[in-house]
Order: structure tokens, then C-alpha cells, then sequence
């Protein structure tokens, strides 16, 4: 069987280098990876990490998916624009008190994040409805599920990418083209770090006191304790997407991490929000030093966890 062709978007770090990365290095020689980047002068880390993949199984191109002439310059320098798997995975966050963000920088955030995703979909899907065959693969959020104080306008872009897609997915259905929105929680990648440094040393005049100082000094210790206790790594993300890849009936929807499956049955275990909204401000304002000892536990658990499994490599386990 010929190798499918799996074009990534947003490859020069993070989840989507792993998953090139991944993909290109199947041992079954199963995918042809097209590992796009916004800035090709930016994908050093991609091509060592591919090695000798490079120019094999994975192939660097250029697309910006804010641009609509990129995209489909660079479909067109596909042979027969033939992609069987669309990875729609370049985004960029946004974190903070509302009054302290621009329209400007939400409009930007939108237009990677959600309109991003439309050009691509835009692009490929034709193509894949004529074939009648093809399946797009989206890197969502469990914030497009649940929305996270100070994470307002970032999840508000998932939310968006989720409605898009449900929306979508019964009319590719009649087509045979498959859609998967892949659900991360905490992600530990240059992506993030890069938000929450922003985030340290962000200028929060435009808001009151107050705000600031729950964003400061509740939202940003906790997030720290969040992402170190409860954080995924690129390398994981790409082993669940790989699975939903390889999947004879691909499941629309793919949380990645367990951890988070209450929160999503809480809200809809309640219509109203009500339970959701109360249990998340008890967390916030009244539960905080419980929320931290948690985590704190959770993360010595998952260090003896690894250690154990480290332990059971070494001596030939598997």
C-alpha cells in the first residue's frame, strides 16, 4: 500500500514537530510527511530532529495559514494537491485580564487560530470530496470545551474551532472524509513558555488592583503547579494523534488527558453552568491551598511512576 500523505501545519516546535517527526520515522513506512512552517529560516529544529527522514518520508515546506496565497501555493506544489490527512495545528495564545488585551491582538489570535484552520479546511476539503476519501485532523483544546478564567479570547478561538467542525462533520461524512478534533489539556512546549514569560512581565495597569493581583499571584502560581503536575509533552500529544490517525473509524472527538474528563462531564451534567461555575470560583477563591497540595501529589506520584517504569526498561521489561 502506498504511504499516505499527511500535511502538518505549524511544525518548527511543539506538538507538530513531534508529530512530523513521528510520523516520518514509522517503522512500517506508512505516512509521506509534509512539515510546513511559517518561516522555513525557523525550521532548524525540525530538520534535526527529522535526520534522516529528512528528505525521505518528511518534506519542509512554507505555508502561513493567514495567508490564502501560501496555502495554496502550497497544495499546488503537491503532486495531484493529493493530501489524505490534514493536521490543522499552528496556533498562538493568549493569556490575561481582558481590559489588558488589544482588539488588535484578539483579531490576530483569531485569524491563526480559527481562520487558520477555515483556509486550510477551505483548501483541502474539495479535493478530498471528490476523492471521496480523506480525513482532517485538528489540534483543539479541552478550553474548546470548558472555558478557563484569563484564558477568555483563546478559548473563545477553540470554542469557534469546535462548533466549526461539529457543524462540518456530518456533511464530510457523506463524502467518507473523516474529521478528529485531537482535545490536549496542559501542553509543556516553547509555545506555552513563551505565554506564561509574556504573561510575567506584562504591564497590568489597564485593569484594576484586584484583578491583577488574582491574575499574578492566583492564576500564574497555580497555572506553574497545573502544567508541572498535570503537563503533556509534544511527544505524547503525538502518540494520541497518531492513534486517531491510524484508526479504522476515527473518533470525532480524542481527549488526551484523562485528568480532564470530569470537567467536561460536570458541564454537562448541569445545563444551567451553575455546578461548573461554583466549583471552578471554589477552586479559584476558596480551595486554592487544596488545589496546589494536589497537584504537588500528583506530581511526586508521576515522578515514582516514571522512575518505576524507567526502572522496568532497564531491566528488560517493556
Amino acid at each position: 500500500m502506498a504511504p499516505r500523505t499527511v500535511l502538518i501545519t505549524g511544525c518548527s516546535s511543539g506538538i507538530g514537530l513531534a508529530l512530523a517527526v513521528r510520523l516520518a520515522r514509522d517503522k512500517q513506512r506508512r505516512f509521506r510527511v509534509i512539515a510546513t512552517v511559517r518561516n522555513v529560516s525557523r525550521s532548524g529544529a525540525l530538520v534535526a530532529a527529522a535526520g534522516s527522514a529528512l528528505g525521505r518520508t518528511l518534506e519542509v515546506k512554507q505555508l502561513d495559514v493567514c495567508d490564502e496565497a501560501s496555502i495554496r501555493a502550497c497544495l499546488d506544489s503537491i503532486p495531484g494537491r493529493h493530501v489524505d490527512v490534514l493536521v490543522s495545528n499552528a496556533g498562538v495564545g493568549m493569556i490575561g485580564p481582558l481590559e489588558c488585551q488589544s482588539l488588535a491582538a484578539m483579531q490576530g489570535l483569531m485569524d491563526t487560530n480559527f481562520f487558520g484552520l477555515v483556509r486550510l479546511v477551505k483548501e483541502v476539503l474539495p479535493d478530498m470530496k471528490r476523492r471521496r476519501s480523506g480525513h482532517i485532523v485538528v489540534i483543539s483544546s479541552v478550553m474548546g470545551l470548558q472555558g478557563i478564567v484569563f484564558n477568555d479570547v483563546y478559548a473563545a478561538s477553540k470554542f469557534a474551532v469546535e462548533g466549526f467542525c461539529e457543524s462540518l462533520v456530518v456533511q464530510a461524512l457523506r463524502f467518507n472524509v473523516a474529521i478528529s478534533l485531537v482535545e490536549p489539556g496542559p501542553v509543556t512546549t516553547e509555545f506555552e513558555a513563551k505565554v506564561y514569560e509574556e504573561a510575567e512581565r506584562a504591564d497590568y495597569s489597564q485593569t484594576d488592583p484586584e484583578t491583577a493581583a488574582i491574575f499574578t499571584d492566583l492564576y500564574l502560581r497555580n497555572s506553574r503547579d497545573v502544567f508541572a503536575s498535570l503537563g503533556q509533552s509534544p511527544e505524547d500529544i503525538a502518540e494520541h494523534t497518531l492513534r486517531v490517525i491510524e484508526a479504522a473509524r476515527p473518533p470525532f472527538r480524542h481527549q488526551t488527558n484523562a485528568a480532564y474528563t470530569p470537567m467536561a462531564a460536570l458541564k454537562h451534567a448541569d445545563p444551567s453552568g451553575a455546578l461548573m461555575t461554583e466549583a471552578f470560583y471554589k477552586l479559584v477563591f476558596k480551595y486554592g491551598a487544596v488545589l496546589r497540595f494536589g497537584l504537588r501529589a500528583i506530581r511526586l506520584l508521576r515522578w515514582k511512576a516514571q522512575k518505576v517504569k524507567a526502572g522496568a526498561r532497564l531491566l528488560g521489561f517493556k
